[in-house]
């Protein structure tokens, strides 16, 4: 591919000679040998006893660095991923590497506007709304005791049981107090439904049967529950007044038909968000069908490393590790390598084809323009904007990031 460079670079006489005396003098402050306290002993004597060979291969990770940096440079090579590379030769005298370099792939744009992809019109129901006044006032429900009546859904029945298979009593089927949410799926099927009805007070007998996909020693056995029925709790909603109203934000509202105009502008704002979103990638799904490119598996590689780095972050957020997701999911880093590949490979185009339209649009966005963003986007995450620019990765990356979004909105702007 016409993307690939390789690269041989040597190191030699006083610049390997002065890396090789670097590296000496480090690898002796762990080494104790014999006449010598711990770290002293001088160079002629070590390389007697352990030979130059031992310090190839901390002194070849100091001399790589140097000679990655003068392989592109001498070259003027742009990496887009981490090259191979080898050591080609190695003696007293020099060092000699051999880089594989990849640089941007040649693309060639197709045609990328007016492409006939229509953007989804936005409707909200009224059903839409009620939900969400619905989900809104669970935020602020009330847990109390129901004093009379009998289990319904969505109710928390708070139970004794004990399971019994075989006529035995099943190990780890039985629980005092236990506050369970009807509705949530958490027995086996039909044990939630055969609470439904009951009272405070009641004991039933359940006979049920363990799911096929159950623990191997109970899947499909019949399993008998005494369950008994201490307490039950409800959720209580609390009234649409202008209360409720000031608690989710809205100061200036008294009536409910304004909370309902105000969810409904809530909805539609979210919905044309992710219709904007679904319409921009549908575009740029119909104008990568036009792109010429031929992407290396190394590049999609490296994408796929940073997918998994990510995923990798998310997980630690949720109090997991990622080895942690790989035992529990019975998968392995194969597994999620070739899961993200599909993924991976999208984007990759994706950022290809923006790229190129940045360039055939010649978009270029000025240091005042940058520092402009910069400072906006600052002051939106409540941060000094030089703490913002070391964590974004600098004005170049600002600049980056307003072409890249500048050349969306060129691809999207068939919007109907």
């Amino acid at each position: 591919m016409k993307n690939v460079h390789d690269v041989e670079i040597e190191i030699k006489g006083s610049d390997w000679e002065s890396i090789l005396d670097a590296t000496f003098k480090k690898k002796v402050k762990d080494i104790r040998v014999d006449g010598f306290r711990k770290g002293k002993c001088p160079k002629n004597v070590y390389l007697q006893k352990f030979g130059v060979e031992s310090l190839y291969m901390d002194a070849v990770d100091v001399a790589a660095n140097d000679a990655y940096t003068k392989a592109i440079r001498d070259n003027d090579l742009v990496p887009v991923c981490e090259p191979k590379m080898d050591v080609t030769e190695i003696d007293k005298d020099h060092v000699k590497f051999k880089f594989t370099i990849i640089t941007r792939p040649e693309v060639k744009l197709g045609k990328y506007k007016d492409l006939g992809v229509k953007k989804d019109e936005v409707k909200v129901s009224n059903k839409e709304i009620d939900e969400e006044v619905a989900r809104l006032a669970s935020r602020f429900a009330e847990i109390v005791v129901k004093e009379n009546g009998e289990v319904v859904e969505g109710n928390t029945a708070v139970v004794d049981f004990e399971g019994f298979v075989d006529g035995k009593p099943l190990e780890g089927g039985n629980g005092a107090n236990y506050p369970l949410e009807i509705g949530s799926h958490t027995f086996i099927p039909g044990f939630e439904e055969g609470i439904v009805g009951m009272k405070v007070g009641e004991t039933k007998e359940l006979n049920l049967k363990f799911p096929d996909n159950y623990t191997k020693e109970l899947a499909n056995k019949d399993v008998k529950f005494n369950v008994t029925v201490r307490e039950i709790k409800e959720r209580v909603l609390p009234e649409l007044n202008k209360d409720f109203y000031a608690d989710l934000g809205y100061e200036n509202i008294e009536t409910e038909e304004e909370f309902r105009k105000e969810v409904k502008e809530a909805i539609k704002e979210r919905k044309n968000e992710e219709v904007k979103n679904k319409y921009l990638d549908d575009v740029l799904e119909e104008a990568s069908k036009n792109l010429e490119i031929e992407i290396n598996p190394e590049i999609i590689d490296d994408e796929v490393h940073r997918m998994i780095n990510q995923f990798g972050e998310q997980l630690r957020m949720q109090g997991i590790t990622l080895d942690q997701y790989l035992q529990f999911t019975g998968s392995n880093h194969e597994d999620l390598h070739k899961q993200m590949e599909p993924e991976a490979t999208r984007r990759v185009k994706y950022r290809y084809l923006i790229e190129e339209v940045a360039v055939k649009e010649k978009i270029e966005i000025t240091d005042e323009e940058a520092e402009e963003e910069a400072t906006r986007m600052a002051e939106s995450y409540g941060v000094e904007k030089t703490e913002f620019l070391t964590h974004f990765g600098g004005l170049d990356v600002v600049k980056y990031d307003m072409k890249m979004r500048k050349a969306l909105e060129i691809l999207g702007g068939e919007e109907k």
